[in-house]
């Protein structure tokens, strides 16, 4: 347990921290699964509104330290693929 007073202040703002980058982090998901359920209707011109959509909010945690940089280009590619792919077939 935090003894000082600037620990326990320390540990509040971690607890609402992590409240507000849990919330960000579940923010980005919502996305991602938006792009992926538009791919599964097999609407190209949806997913690719959703893909749009998604990209800026991916880069803005990456930005915050939310998400890995490596990690989020993953997720933009394999996203960026599945869209393609819709084109083309």
């Amino acid at each position: 347990m935090a003894n000082s007073a600037g620990s326990r202040k320390r540990a509040r703002q971690a607890v609402k921290r992590n409240a507000h980058n849990a919330s960000l982090r579940s923010m980005v998901r919502t996305y991602m699964k938006k792009v992926v359920a538009a791919v599964e209707t097999k609407d190209f011109e949806q997913a690719q509104a959703a893909y749009q959509t998604a990209v800026p909010y991916i880069d803005k945690m990456v930005n915050k330290g939310i998400l890995h940089k490596n990690k989020a280009a993953r997720h933009k590619s394999r996203l960026n693929a599945r869209v393609v792919a819709l084109k083309s077939a």
